[in-house]
């Protein structure tokens, strides 16, 4: 007789149901598993075959075949101990069939037969109340897979719990749902002196999700700017939280089964390679750009990235979603972020200052921010010059608004669009307007649509940067709380896109 326990297979943020069969038959005693397991999961026999030992639960002499169907979807990783072990158990009769064909279980065994915890429940729990099953996992990860409450989750802290649970000696109860964590702003942008333009482009950026450019020599503060954008970003709504929680569940980033309401912030180092930004690698895992999903991604020293890395970035900003394509698996995940760059005028980082620019100045200015192409420049929605800070300026108080009152004024922009945007599928702020859509919120009055039309011709905009100096208007205007663009907006918008410009 054949005994059924059920699992996933991860494709991106995508679980597969795998159906895991048992067969205990005649012949030499063996233990084999089939259906394309890796390494980790060919393993499984051994860590399941000395957990029941461990337990005085003897193996019957016999062949044992486990099937991991389908067979030819790639089965990776530990979390296949669980269900491998639970179909084995049911073969031998020690666990009811049924009870056992109803339960999507995940977990890796130690050899004492505890339950070790392992990425992906969350994803997982998704897919088991789609099948309408229960969910089975270690007891770290209960809370986590707790979230999602259309189904049942059980988390157990070792096999002999989940036996004992099955055969009603001692019911395991569900699991609840771990807290949720908003973590206090501690850098607050009232540190900043000076440089009243840039918080105003952070402000505008923060509200409508543009993506930022700043240049500035070194010490000027673009790194201590971008460090305080986390502390005016609206929470995450609850169904971005379950998008940006299912990615950080793949990746192991989930901490005792909280979900964040705190819009990521990403900042990789600029050697990090293709792979860690993209994605990819052993088994196609979420890059940085995915990790800062509903979130910041801020790209420090922007022109030392790799030039095939920086490239490579063009197309998820625009399509808010990655394809991580290798030789065995062709993988999607989404990365709608705000990204946020620095770099230094030029190599040395003192182009402006002839005391102590280097002798290829200006060439060296063109060459260094050369290494950004023009259509990736052309991303920017908000490109900014850093000065910098006198030393008398740094005893002056402190200017300008903090973080909670510009927090205030983004919230209540980001609320303005959500009412926009209700039921446009795709579209959650000024951002993601594009086409006819654009046009029917962003169209300016008649002044600013002619001052915009001068600009376009007279620096040669492409649509694109035509439609963004559109967007940025439309946030702009938002965060007055005008119900039209009118000529002010638009002409704030263009300041920010010819900055850095060489379209002349």
């Amino acid at each position: 007789m054949v005994a059924v326990a059920y699992t996933v297979a991860f494709e991106g943020v995508e679980a597969r149901l795998v159906e895991v069969q048992c067969a205990v038959t005649a012949g030499m005693p063996s233990f084999a598993i089939v259906g394309l397991p890796d390494k980790a999961v060919s393993e499984a026999r051994e860590r399941v075959r000395t957990a029941l030992t461990s337990m005085a639960i003897a193996l019957p002499s016999r062949r044992i075949t486990v099937n991991l169907s389908p067979a030819d979807l790639p089965k990776e990783g530990s979390h296949f101990d669980l269900p491998i072990a639970l179909a084995l158990l049911a073969a031998i009769d020690i666990l009811p069939h049924d009870e056992v064909a109803r339960t999507v279980a995940l977990g890796e065994l130690s050899l004492g037969g505890k339950l070790v915890p392992v990425i992906g429940a969350l994803p997982a729990a998704l897919a088991a109340a789609e099948e309408e099953r229960m969910l089975l996992c270690p007891s770290a990860c209960g809370a986590e897979a707790a979230w999602v409450t259309a189904t049942e989750v059980i988390a157990a802290g070792s096999l002999a719990e989940v036996i004992r649970h099955y055969t009603g000696a001692q019911t395991i109860p569900p699991s609840a749902p771990g807290e949720v964590t908003t973590p206090v702003a501690v850098r607050d942008l009232r540190d900043v002196k000076g440089q009243e333009r840039a918080k105003r482009a952070l402000e505008i950026a923060a509200a409508g999700r543009h993506h930022l450019m700043l240049v500035g020599s070194p010490g000027s503060g673009k790194s201590m700017l971008a460090a305080r954008i986390p502390g005016i970003l609206p929470p995450l709504t609850a169904a971005e939280a379950l998008e940006t929680s299912m990615i950080h569940s793949l990746s192991g980033l989930l901490s005792a089964g909280g979900i964040s309401r705190t819009r990521p912030f990403r900042d990789p180092h600029h050697t990090a390679s293709m792979a860690a930004i993209v994605g990819g690698g052993r088994g196609a895992k979420p890059g940085e750009i995915s990790l800062a999903h509903n979130g910041v991604l801020f790209m420090d020293e922007f022109p030392e990235f790799p030039r095939t890395v920086l490239e490579t970035l063009r197309q998820p900003i625009e399509t808010g979603e990655v394809v991580v394509a290798r030789a065995n698996a062709h993988i999607r995940y989404p990365c709608r972020f705000m990204l946020v760059a620095a770099a230094n005028p030029c190599k040395c980082g003192h182009l402006a200052d002839a005391a102590r620019a280097c002798t290829r100045a200006p060439a060296c200015g063109e060459d260094y921010l050369g290494r950004i192409s023009g259509p990736l420049m052309d991303r920017f929605d908000l490109r900014v010059e850093v000065p910098p800070v006198a030393y008398a300026d740094l005893d002056l108080p402190e200017s300008g608004d903090g973080s909670a009152t510009v927090a205030g004024r983004v919230a209540a922009a980001r609320v303005v669009q959500a009412r926009r945007f209700d039921g446009i599928d795709g579209v959650r702020v000024n951002a993601d307007a594009e086409g006819q859509l654009l046009e029917e919120v962003a169209t300016p009055d008649p002044q600013g649509r002619d001052l915009l039309t001068k600009v376009a011709q007279r620096f040669g905009l492409s649509a694109r940067g035509y439609h963004r100096v559109l967007r940025v208007a439309r946030t702009i205007a938002d965060l007055e709380g005008a119900t039209g663009v009118r000529q002010p907006h638009v002409a704030e918008a263009v300041s920010y896109r010819l900055a850095l410009s060489k379209e002349v």
